[in-house]
């Protein structure tokens, strides 16, 4: 009997890795409408090494879920700490934490994500494969305090659950982090979420990334923005249930000195950020990059 958390991960891979040999002898008839698998033309997926990621998070608080939320006696995930979730994606199935049935984490950031073109960050999970896939859902914050999710859509058929090492389609999953294999980021793009009251597209301090109950159990169902029930390998009783964070890339961010009101141009709207926060802030960034309308994204 294996009794290491290690031991545990290495059990659950071993045995997916069976199932997926299985799996790949069926041909699938029709893709869904979204992006396929990394390194497929069409795909979305962006590597960990990537020269876009200009950050990682370094901060992180994360709230274990149940191992079986449908069992009140389960324990909660076990595997893994919020610091393996910090800085760079390894690509190491064992550098991640388990969130555990509808586990959060929230991470934060030495500078906020902005909205620049196309996609703003990325989220990393753990999956060593391009059909086992456990998912969760992304939500973004200024404050800290309200935190807004960006809308997902998963097309699994919901007739019968995915048993807990079975596999996924990710042509049937959008806007759902864990879409892609360890080593490759689900990226999202915080435009999608303009105008959303109390948020700033530019000031991005938080990111919570909540795993995605797969059970089709109307009791413990998880529910996209179009209200289908979101089908994922369930259950997983074990330590390192759920969503397994490795990373959030970050692809745009604050860069320009004396933006303080990171809108990526230093102006005047910069002097009345600076009258407000005037004992916190070094005059000398602002001086020495005034009317520089070309920070970087």
């Amino acid at each position: 009997m294996l009794s290491t958390t290690g031991g545990w991960k290495r059990l659950r891979i071993l045995a997916a890795m069976g199932l997926l040999l299985f799996n790949m002898s069926k041909i699938c008839a029709t893709a869904g409408p979204y992006p396929p698998a990394a390194g497929q033309p069409g795909s979305s997926a962006i590597h960990m090494d990537d020269p876009s990621f200009r950050g990682w998070a370094t901060g992180i608080e994360v709230v274990r879920g149940s191992q079986d939320i449908s069992d009140p006696y389960a324990p909660d995930a076990g595997f893994g700490s919020g610091e393996l979730a910090l800085g760079k994606a390894s690509g190491d199935a064992l550098d991640a934490i388990s969130l555990g049935d509808n586990g959060a984490a929230t991470l934060t950031f030495d500078s906020p994500i902005v909205n620049g073109p196309g996609y703003d960050f990325a989220v990393f999970e753990n999956g060593f494969s391009d059909d086992f896939l456990e998912l969760a859902f992304v939500e973004v914050s200024t404050n800290g305090v309200d935190f807004f999710r960006f809308d997902s859509v998963s097309l699994t058929p919901v007739d019968k659950q995915v048993a807990g090492f079975g596999t996924l389609d990710p042509t049937d999953l959008d806007n759902l982090a864990g879409k892609y294999r360890q080593g490759y980021g689900t990226p999202f793009d915080v435009e999608e979420l303009a105008g959303t009251p109390g948020l700033d597209i530019n000031r991005i301090w938080y990111v919570r990334i909540v795993d995605v109950v797969g059970s089709i159990d109307e009791l413990y169902a998880s529910y996209d923005s179009l209200d289908n029930k979101i089908n994922d390998p369930w259950p997983t009783p074990f330590e390192s249930c759920g969503f397994d964070l490795e990373a959030v890339g970050v692809i745009h961010t604050f860069t320009c000195q004396g933006d303080f009101d990171f809108d990526q141009d230093v102006d005047g709207e910069d002097l009345m950020e600076l009258g407000k926060e005037l004992q916190s802030i070094d005059l000398s960034d602002f001086s020495a990059n005034f009317g520089d309308s070309h920070c970087m994204k």
